[in-house]
């Protein structure tokens, strides 16, 4: 019985992570004010029907600010840019676009599609699109003037009421770069040899407890942090070369992406015990400067080096390092 309700929770999505009752109430006090303000702003500045709609798409922000005021999706880019082009994709839609549905539909699809290129996805965005579609008359004849009032008045009094409302109580900084940078976080800090020890198991328990140290609503399950963390572990595991492992023949690739990517065989060396002198003269195979060779230390070379290569066919694939390591040693 046990087993099939943790079934359910997981499939239905409830999180473990505790968060303290403190916090709870700061979020929704915070949440408070921040719409409290926003209200008495359109009232006073705006035609309120003309912004009624936007109000509540701040909300949804301010759920972001308040209750997760360290969450990617809550930093001042992702509010601001979300906010903005999701303001000028809805107006330019509605005002190209003569079918409401598919001027609604494309404007939140583009806004999607741009938050995630511009690096700036905020969900509350989706509906700043839409309000400046099916808004009404009136907010149709603001036309781009839409995105300064109300959208960015708006945005600009909720932050300040983020950074203003969270800074009195210093776990809770807005921006995160500010509680990064806080010596009076509370949270315990590891030092630098604690950092890198990698521990034998990480339980899901261990998790749970890490969470509830943190204290705040995080935008990530237990499960997908714990996934992360695994990734993480093997890809230092895997991913990273010392110069001990860069021999004579090894072929090496330095993981980049488009025309920084490319593949270097050593093709001669100079041992020596003292770093400075050990030298290692390779030649390009692949990539865009497929003739270039140079003579560096080993040392350099495994920090351009992210991983061992070798040739199947006619592509390349990456080689287990643990497998070269012991090839070397064997012949050596």
């Amino acid at each position: 019985m046990k087993e099939a309700l943790q079934t359910l929770k997981q499939f239905l999505g409830i999180t473990q992570a505790p968060v303290s009752h403190s916090e709870k109430i700061l979020s929704a006090v915070g949440g408070f004010i921040a719409i409290f303000l926003l209200i008495v702003i359109n009232q006073t500045f705006l035609d309120l029907p003309s912004s009624w709609a936007l109000v509540a798409s701040m909300g949804a922000s301010a759920v972001l600010l308040f209750a997760m005021p360290h969450g990617a999706l809550s930093q001042p880019w992702p509010l601001f840019g979300g906010h903005l082009s999701a303001a000028f994709i809805g107006v330019s839609c509605a005002l190209f676009i003569d079918e409401p549905i598919i001027a609604a539909s494309c404007a939140v699809g583009l806004t999607i599609l741009a938050m995630y290129y511009l690096k700036c996805i905020h969900p509350p965005g989706g509906a700043t699109a839409l309000t400046a579609v099916i808004g009404g008359e009136s907010i149709h004849q603001l036309g781009y003037q839409f995105l300064i009032t109300p959208v960015l008045l708006n945005l600009l009094a909720i932050f300040v009421v983020a950074m203003m409302f969270n800074f009195i109580f210093h776990w809770r900084r807005y921006p995160a770069y500010l509680n990064r940078h806080d010596a009076l976080s509370p949270h315990p800090k590891l030092s630098a040899l604690e950092a890198t020890q990698k521990p034998a198991t990480i339980s899901h328990d261990d998790f749970i407890q890490a969470l509830k140290q943190i204290d705040s609503f995080v935008g990530i399950n237990e499960d997908e942090i714990k996934r992360i963390f695994e990734l993480a572990n093997y890809n230092a595991v895997h991913s990273h070369l010392t110069a001990q492992e860069i021999h004579l023949g090894g072929l090496y690739c330095n993981d980049q992406a488009d025309k920084e990517w490319s593949i270097r065989q050593i093709i001669d060396e100079s041992p020596s015990t003292d770093p400075q002198k050990d030298f290692v003269i390779f030649k390009q195979i692949a990539g865009e400067q497929k003739t270039r060779s140079d003579c560096i230390t080993r040392s350099e070379f495994s920090l351009w080096a992210k991983y061992p290569m070798v040739e199947e066919g006619k592509r390349w694939k990456r080689q287990d390092i643990q497998k070269i390591q012991a090839l070397h040693d064997n012949n050596t």
